[in-house]
């Protein structure tokens, strides 16, 4: 998959830029505050379907101006295809090769990118939530299905917290209500569970021979999925949550909310049979993650049979020399957009080199 271009108008910084990209290593190169994270945050949000740096639409919209348009055209191993965003206060309007589509949802999957940010250092050695939600996006990225089921199991969630959290407070709840919901819930758990049963087990056997090269043999990783249950079908998975569910209400109505399920995952990230989470060390927690980002990108390249786009976003000024030589030597057959302020780690012989300054955006090919 390449992308070809990004057009952006009023978007952050950028007042209307077109900005070309090579099917190799692409340089976005300038100061602090200039616009580089701009372009990476527009091209990613059409693989994620929002922002990563958690804005919302309306703050991203460039000031003194009334609405935000971006829109991307790439190439994958059929054809060449368009997505593009438009937002103003009155309307959000998404279209797929020129056709309106109705929901974020919609866009997923067609265009696909790994982002690997200062941020996701945290994957290992932050909390559940963060690992969950690398989890949530990857997959979702190749499975359009899976996002869908995700938001019904949430609303599932909200509603049976919200009868779990009135009959802590006294108010009257039928327990048969909670157990719909209970019903409900482990319907899109068990889909859930298998999907990511299956892709951490993809993840881990590309991680795993990343991680031996970057620490020249020397550190083994394993990724276990910590889950409420264990199951080997999506019908024994539905029944394992339905049986626990329902047997955890007088106990959920004590604390208010709902104990289990696929929204308290977590996966353990091991080296050499140690926890990096709890005993690993800040070079060892920086390689696992490297080799979890890395290793997202092969699994990509195995289920779709092409690699997704690359973007490191002023990521390699927080990794030392080693890992930075081996990012850069494993890019090579890949595209990649990156970001960085100082050029002196490039060969930048056959790099597009893009100098950003105040939102404008000049391409040199080399």
């Amino acid at each position: 998959m390449i992308i070809k271009n990004l057009s952006a108008k009023n978007y952050r910084n950028i007042g209307s830029e077109k900005i070309e990209f090579s099917d190799g290593v692409n340089l976005l190169l300038g100061g602090n505050a200039q616009g580089k994270t701009n372009v990476i945050e527009a091209v990613y949000t059409f693989a994620r379907g929002k922002s990563f740096r958690g804005a919302i639409d309306k703050k991203i919209i460039k000031f003194g101006e009334s609405f935000f348009s971006i829109e991307i055209e790439f190439e994958d191993k059929r054809r060449r295809q368009s997505l593009s965003y438009y937002y103003s206060d009155k309307e959000r309007v998404r279209k797929r090769n020129g056709i309106k589509e109705e929901k974020a949802s919609d866009m997923l999957g067609h265009f696909r990118a790994v982002l690997f940010c200062p941020e996701h250092l945290m994957i290992v050695k932050g909390g559940p939530s963060e690992r969950r939600e690398f989890l949530n996006v990857a997959i979702s990225q190749n499975d359009s299905f899976y996002i869908r089921n995700y938001a019904c199991y949430n609303r599932i969630l909200e509603n049976r917290n919200t009868l779990i959290k009135n009959a802590q407070k006294g108010i009257s709840v039928n327990k048969k209500e909670i157990d719909v919901f209970s019903e409900q819930m482990a319907t899109f758990a068990s889909k859930i569970y298998m999907k990511r049963t299956e892709y951490i087990k993809k993840l881990e056997k590309y991680a795993h021979g990343i991680l031996l090269d970057i620490s020249d043999g020397k550190e083994d990783l394993s990724l276990s999925y910590e889950s409420d249950i264990y199951a080997q079908s999506e019908a024994e998975a539905k029944e394992e949550y339905l049986r626990i569910l329902r047997g955890s209400i007088d106990k959920e109505i004590a604390n208010g909310v709902t104990l289990f399920g696929i929204h308290r995952d977590d996966i353990d990230v091991r080296v050499n049979g140690i926890s990096l989470r709890s005993y690993g060390s800040q070079g060892q927690q920086r390689s696992a993650a490297l080799a979890l980002k890395m290793a997202e990108g092969e699994v990509s390249r195995e289920i779709n049979g092409e690699y997704p786009v690359f973007l490191f976003d002023d990521v390699l000024s927080e990794l030392d020399e080693k890992r930075q030589r081996y990012i850069i030597n494993g890019i090579k057959d890949k595209q990649i957009i990156i970001s960085a302020c100082d050029k002196s780690i490039f060969d930048l012989d056959g790099v597009n080199v893009i100098e950003v300054e105040g939102g404008k955006y000049v391409s040199s090919h080399r």
